[in-house]
């Protein structure tokens, strides 16, 4: 114990010199444990956020991992567009009768069973339509659906509440067919609330702005999803915004609808021919089904099916994955930068400390000893170091902590860790035995007899 209140006084008697070393050494501990953070906050944001509780994403012919992105995380721009003919193979024949009677269209589409259908018997399948955005966020058109079928949470239990207002509904007698329930994030960014109405834009956030409004009917709690980010409207709304019909080539037999709603204003639904959807989110009654639907859909000539989860952790372990290490060889290698650091301020000091060496010698110290008290001093300052580093960047990450939630979904708090941290700490130790060497041997081969002398 005596040998470590040496170091300790040690360490005090050149305070700043210590200090500067100490900090230095801090600093590198801060950013390794923050890369870790981000690294694990990077890993639960993706990985939760492909796990909504559907097992696949249908949509056009193309990259399946942009698939992913826009439809689950509304990123990246949508491939192209699957006629609603293609969402309609998800259906059983009186569910496709029916809606052949709401929207109008060829009879004989209600005559079969959809291709797809007894493959996801027990699951539901909801149509999505992107293309537009309320500001930076985008729009997407679904169905009610999304909000009665889909859940979340860490078991996929929950299912989504309604902070204000309510969930969308097909037809209501309010708004007709302009309804929108936003986001938590969309919400406060956007400062809207329940009763407020917003026009879209077309294609992009800085396009052209659609006339009919929607009317905001509910505002969803915080998630921690993508979902947060969305601006959700009812599909019929989207389909009968500007430009959002697809042309007819006159050869299509169409009956006209005989179920629609009564709409004081004279809108009517589009027509199946006239409608399409970005992709379709899909669950299988039996998860065993998915990997045979998956097959299935990607053998037609049309349309593909992604995996979600299997998408990202390719997109994971083939982009930032590697990033992340290299940024966390980087941090590693400031690491040892300051441990040098430490090494210089040590072996510096021994030309001042040869005469008080020689004096603990005289007194009867051992080389040993003299070498286990620079050790010491080594080791104090690594571990003050680490130390000051681990919890400056848990102070930091709790700091922006909030930033963090509404921008991921993930919750951190001052004492949330990852499982890499606790081998920086004997990793620092290691360093500073390696640091601290040099000066040990330099007090280790002091001579008394000439120090004394001098």
């Amino acid at each position: 114990m005596w040998l470590l209140r040496i170091a300790w006084r040690n360490f005090c008697y050149r305070s700043l010199s210590s200090v500067l070393t100490t900090i230095s050494l801090a600093l590198g501990v801060a950013l390794v444990v923050m890369v870790l953070a981000v690294f694990g906050i990077v890993t639960e944001a993706f990985s939760r956020n492909a796990q909504v509780g559907y097992n696949l994403v249908v949509g056009p012919k193309g990259s399946a991992l942009q698939l992913t992105l826009n439809s689950v995380y509304y990123l990246s721009q949508p491939i192209e567009n699957l006629p609603f003919t293609e969402y309609m193979e998800f259906f059983d024949a009186p569910a496709r009768a029916e809606m052949v009677r709401k929207y109008g269209g060829d009879p004989a589409l209600g005559e079969r069973d959809g291709v797809y259908y007894p493959m996801i018997a027990g699951g539901y399948a909801i149509p999505l339509a992107l293309g537009d955005y309320l500001g930076e966020f985008r729009v997407v058109g679904t169905t009610p659906d999304f909000f009665e079928k889909l859940r979340h949470g860490p078991t996929l239990e929950e299912p989504f509440t309604m902070r204000e207002g309510r969930a969308l509904e097909s037809y209501s007698d309010d708004y007709g067919y302009y309804e929108a329930v936003l986001g938590s994030r969309v919400a406060a960014h956007m400062n809207l609330s329940v009763g407020d109405t917003f026009s879209s834009t077309h294609g992009d956030p800085e396009g052209k702005g659609h006339g009919q409004k929607f009317t905001v009917v509910g505002v969803l709690a915080p998630t921690g999803t993508p979902n947060d980010r969305a601006t959700f409207v009812n599909l019929e709304g989207f389909y009968l915004q500007e430009n959002h019909a697809k042309p007819l080539t006159g050869e299509e037999t169409i009956v006209p609808p005989s179920e629609a709603p009564d709409d004081p204003g004279g809108a009517m639904p589009l027509t199946i021919p006239e409608r399409e959807v970005t992709s379709i989110l899909v669950r299988t009654g039996m998860p065993m089904m998915g990997v045979v639907l998956e097959n299935q859909v990607n053998e037609s000539l049309r349309s593909q099916a992604a995996a979600p989860v299997g998408e990202i952790a390719k997109l994971m372990n083939a982009i930032i994955g590697p990033l992340l290490a290299a940024l966390l060889v980087i941090t590693l290698i400031t690491c040892v930068v300051a441990a040098v650091g430490v090494l210089v301020a040590i072996y510096n000091s021994m030309n001042d400390r040869r005469r008080d060496i020689a004096v603990m010698r005289a007194l009867g110290a051992r080389r040993g000893t003299v070498t286990g008290v620079i050790l010491l001093e080594s080791f104090l300052v690594a571990l003050i170091g680490a130390l000051a580093g681990w919890f400056l960047a848990h102070a930091s990450i709790w700091a922006f902590s909030g930033e963090i939630e509404d921008r991921t979904g993930v919750q951190v708090g001052i004492l949330t860790t990852s499982a890499y941290e606790w081998y920086i700490f004997p990793l620092v130790l290691i360093l500073a035995a390696l640091a601290g060497i040099l000066p040990a041997a330099s007090a280790y081969r002091t001579d008394v007899g000439t120090n004394l002398a001098a």
